[in-house]
């Protein structure tokens, strides 16, 4: 792990591979529980941090979700020509069912899937409008080298939104890793009927996060401009992050 005093929390971006590989199982089972524990522990509020961030596409635009997880988020982009990447081929196959149907249901072609890491995006440069990471980005092994691959298939101009979760700062970090650490183990072992359920290993991922001035400044470090982090109202849990690759390098 970095250095504390550095990042104001933990440095994250090495996430060694054993760690990062016993992750994704933990990741893959949350599938069957992944949106009822999700709104029970935000109070409902994942689906308005979807819904602020979908709202930043434009009908037509070419977009990419990096870890799209069972396709919580997918199956809502309306009007948009769509690709959804992540690591887990079981996540995959839950999201295309999901994703695809709502998709088939409005008349739309079905989006594209692609089984790959963040870090290694075998997508072609300058491709995509609009890249999006809904909580996946927390769960990158190495996040510069992700967001170095996503500004390599963003076009010129093209943004990045990123929603995880929220640390402004080592105190906001406390308060957030206690709650991770008791009210939401509670909420998951209650749903799951699980002592061990996989949201134990996950909250480390918390432990380990960055604040939102780390993370500005590695995408500045990438190449991004104009970017912008903030803390999503009403309850200061979730970081909305807004980042665009110049039109001209």
């Amino acid at each position: 792990m970095g250095d504390r005093s550095a990042t104001g929390g933990y440095d994250p971006s090495g996430i060694d591979i054993d760690a990062w590989e016993k992750l994704e199982l933990q990741l893959e089972e949350t599938i069957p529980n992944y949106d009822r524990v999700n709104r029970l522990m935000t109070f409902g509020q994942d689906k308005n941090w979807r819904r602020n961030v979908r709202n930043h596409a434009s009908s037509g635009m070419k977009v990419l979700e990096v870890g799209c997880g069972p396709g919580s988020f997918a199956e809502d982009l309306v009007g948009l020509d769509v690709t959804c990447l992540d690591p887990s081929s079981e996540m995959l196959k839950v999201a295309k069912v999901r994703v695809d149907g709502a998709r088939q249901s409005r008349g739309e072609e079905p989006a594209k899937y692609v089984e790959a890491i963040a870090e290694s995006i075998p997508l072609e440069d300058n491709t995509f409008d609009m890249v999006f990471c809904l909580f996946s980005f927390r769960d990158f092994q190495d996040k510069k080298k992700g967001l170095s691959e996503i500004y390599r298939v963003l076009k010129p101009g093209g943004r990045l939104i990123i929603c995880d979760a929220g640390k402004a700062n080592w105190f906001h970090g406390l308060g957030g890793r206690i709650w991770m650490a008791t009210v939401v183990q509670w909420i998951a072992r209650y749903v799951t009927k699980k002592k061990n359920h996989p949201w134990k290993g996950l909250a480390n991922t918390y432990t380990q996060y960055g604040t939102n001035g780390y993370y500005r400044n590695m995408m500045k470090d990438v190449g991004f401009q104009d970017v912008q982090g903030r803390l999503l109202w009403p309850f200061l849990m979730a970081t909305r992050f807004r980042a665009t690759k110049p039109k001209s390098e």
